[in-house]
């Protein structure tokens, strides 16, 4: 006869909760970083600390080869985790022993080492992989942009997935190491200091180094025939700018914009504080597209910015966003205010100095551009949503909503505020909510009712709320006459810095 035994229910829920934790099983790690906007991009479970790539390639055929070694540290304990990648993948190794690696969702690479990872564990992956990037579409596009002599990777909010292996998102920023080979008599350009050139029968090696932190999509590459011009500021960061051969009758233009590099610099830490990086720059490559991006220390403009002239305001722009978005970065992309409203403001600043139109005045130019039942007003610059991440009023809405707290704390603490947060997080990650926190310790007022009528309401402000003579005057509803000197080249700006596909 058999005997059961019987366990009554609490006695087993005890038994339950009595077994070690760690005698659970290692969970993989989540395939995105938990962004509401882009829940695919990132991945959960580990942080990286340093990106080393090796490349090679060719831009004849656009083979691009690469080993990518990753340095990072697991948050959780993991049975598997993902990285962020697009090209063919031949080998994939995690502290030295292969690992099995499967695909899923556009663009997820799944890796399962040999043995799990233990949560707190530093970790090494090596990925070895090769591809022809231009021929190779995710969500229907590419950021591999071909060029007459080369090819050129800049995007947001993403452009790595074509190049190199990653935890892609801002709130995973790292150092990186980017050492590429290419034909002799080629140039590769990236981020940061220029280590060595090394030229040998197998071609020309280049290493360059960012040391500080970076977010994945701020890491460049253009491969090309450049002239390259070496200067320092006046505090004596080192300049690099760098032009395609090829530019025909922009040239000009190109480099009497990009050679104010170490002026606008300089005027920058005036209103920022000191430079964050260890060198600055630009470059210009022979690419068909209008926009420009805030590649950290390497900017990238695109040719057809200098179609129709010198454009100082674009280099304000992208300059500007080294310590507003690249130096602290979004935690979350909801949080793209922090980079593009301060960006244009930097812009407006800019015209302010030179004399060609205050930032008051091109607020209140703006502001009367768009009637209240525009849909310009329902777009809230402190949470845009994804398909409007890019939109106007982000950038100018955003700007006036500075204009606004310079107007209600004084100059004197506003350029305090200005200077102080991205020292207080430099190399970091911050939310909107963060920098309200901020400016209302700095200026010992309340603030949170004034971000919140020009950051997440979808109506137009009172002109009240603006601040300013014209305001105060009541005339702020009535378009001016003619805008400030400065605004056709800003607007340029804004229209063509948002996500390219």
């Amino acid at each position: 006869m058999r005997h059961r035994l019987i366990v009554p229910a609490a006695v087993l829920a005890a038994l339950t909760l009595a077994v070690p934790a760690s005698a659970a099983e290692p969970a993989p790690g989540a395939p995105g970083a938990g962004d509401p906007y882009y829940p695919e991009y990132g991945n959960g479970g580990y942080d990286v600390s340093h990106y080393d790539l090796q490349l090679k390639y060719r831009p004849k055929t656009d083979e691009l080869a690469g080993t990518a070694t990753l340095l990072g540290r697991t948050t959780q304990d993991l049975s598997r985790f993902n990285l962020d990648f697009a090209l063919e993948v031949s080998e994939v190794r995690v502290n030295g022993r292969k690992a099995t690696t499967a695909t899923s969702g556009a663009h997820e690479l799944e890796v399962t080492p040999a043995e799990p990872l233990a949560k707190g564990e530093d970790f090494t992956v090596v990925v070895r992989y090769a591809g022809v990037p231009s021929e190779v579409e995710v969500h229907g596009f590419t950021s591999w942009m071909r060029t007459p002599d080369g090819a050129v990777a800049a995007n947001q909010p993403e452009s790595a997935w074509w190049w190199y292996p990653s935890n892609d998102h801002p709130s995973d920023k790292a150092t990186f190491d980017i050492s590429i080979t290419v034909p002799k008599g080629t140039d590769a350009l990236s981020n940061g200091t220029l280590r060595s050139t090394t030229t040998t029968p197998a071609g020309t090696r280049t290493r360059w180094r960012s040391h500080k932190p970076q977010a994945t999509y701020l890491a460049t590459l253009a491969v090309g025939k450049f002239d390259i011009t070496k200067s320092t500021t006046e505090s004596g960061i080192p300049v690099v700018t760098a032009y395609s051969e090829d530019l025909g009758e922009d040239a000009g233009a190109a480099r009497a914009s990009l050679e104010r590099t170490s002026e606008v610099t300089d005027w920058l830490e005036g209103v920022f504080g000191p430079y964050p990086f260890n060198s600055v720059g630009g470059y210009v490559p022979n690419t068909k597209v209008g926009f420009a991006l805030e590649t950290q220390t390497m900017p990238f403009y695109g040719r057809k910015r200098f179609e129709r002239g010198s454009d100082v305001p674009v280099v304000v722009h992208e300059l500007a966003h080294q310590w507003y978005g690249d130096s602290v970065s979004v935690r979350k992309w909801r949080d793209i205010w922090l980079n593009e409203g301060f960006a244009t403001y930097a812009s407006w600043l800019w015209s302010e100095h030179q004399g060609e139109g205050t930032a008051q005045e091109l607020a209140d130019y703006v502001y009367s551009l768009y009637p209240a039942d525009d849909d310009f007003w329902r777009v809230k610059p402190g949470d845009p949503g994804p398909e409007n991440q890019f939109h106007g009023a982000v950038y100018d809405r955003g700007a006036m909503a500075l204009q606004a707290l310079r107007n209600e704390i004084g100059d004197k603490d506003f350029f305090a505020v200005l200077k102080g947060w991205p020292a207080e997080h430099s190399g970091g990650n911050a939310r909107v909510r963060d920098f309200v926190r901020y400016a209302e310790k700095m200026s010992g007022e309340p603030l949170t009712e004034l971000f919140d009528t020009w950051l997440y309401q979808p109506s137009k402000p009172a002109a009240s709320a603006l601040g300013g003579e014209r305001a105060a005057a009541g005339k702020a509803e009535r378009a001016p006459q003619t805008p400030p000197k400065s605004w056709r080249k800003i607007a340029a700006v804004n229209g063509s810095h948002g996500h390219r596909r």
